[in-house]
């Protein structure tokens, strides 16, 4: 069996797990394909080289001329499922969404029909959480383990003011599940409600990582410079039935 190990030990935001999938070796070009079906203007995906305390990894920016226009979770939903995405890509991509308005309703105390994402800018949050589904799907959908989760800690300017880190949203949307959490006093924001959304909506397990045969990993960075390497990290391997046994029994009586 297939597993994604999310190793979060510098927290996760949207474009930070793209990056981490293109890092590990999921095409940028095909994960354009699939998100031209969209048929959304005025953007482009971009990949380049980083170097965060001697590591090395992958950006990914989603550059858009869009003048933050402000769509709600129907408009969303249906740009999503008139395109010719499959229909996992379609569900799972909605999905996220829906977490994300659930909370964001339920921070600014609204309707989920009355949320608009501006926070995210619209256009990247479509981009960065289809773009994750697709590359999920690329790799064939993987079984998903998250590890504990770095929050972070400090204030950040939002669209209405200052708020605490973790972000009202963050912190709604990571109680849904029984997810673990600490903070270790880095006075930044380290996970996004997009990031926090993405996993809490497609992940299968949170733990420490399994046991499982390593094949390839991935770095994705995010754009701070911070003590630690601002990356989230994915460990793509394999989890083989009994692949000890056979240095177990060497007797057979």
């Amino acid at each position: 069996m297939s597993i994604i190990y999310v190793h979060a030990y510098s927290g996760i935001a949207g474009d930070m797990l793209l990056g981490a999938f293109v890092d590990l070796g999921v095409s940028l070009n095909s994960i354009k394909e699939q998100l031209a079906k969209l048929k959304l203007a005025n953007y482009t995906l971009v990949s380049k080289t980083v170097v965060k305390n001697g590591v090395t990894g992958t950006k990914v920016d989603v550059e858009t001329s869009e003048d933050h226009h402000h769509r709600g979770l129907t408009e969303i939903t249906n740009i999503i499922n008139e395109s010719d995405l499959s229909d996992k890509v379609k569900e799972q991509s909605i999905r996220v969404f829906r977490v994300l308005a659930e909370a964001e309703a339920y921070v600014h105390g609204s309707t989920i029909e009355e949320v608009h994402f501006h926070e995210v800018g619209a256009i990247d949050a479509i981009v960065d959480i289809v773009g994750n589904c697709i590359a999920l799907e690329l790799l064939n959908w993987p079984q998903i383990i998250v590890s504990p989760i770095h929050l972070g800690t400090g204030f950040v300017k939002a669209a209405h003011g200052v708020i605490p880190v973790p972000a009202p949203a963050t912190l709604k949307i990571l109680a849904q599940r029984d997810i673990p959490t600490y903070s270790r006093g880095i006075m930044n924001e380290l996970v996004t409600p997009t990031g926090a959304a993405i996993i809490t909506a497609l992940a299968n397990n949170f733990d420490f990582q399994p046991q499982m045969n390593i094949k390839k990993i991935g770095y994705g960075a995010g754009s701070r410079d911070l003590e630690i390497p601002n990356f989230t990290r994915l460990i793509l391997g394999e989890r083989k039935k009994n692949n000890l046994q056979k240095y177990r029994h060497h007797h057979h009586h």
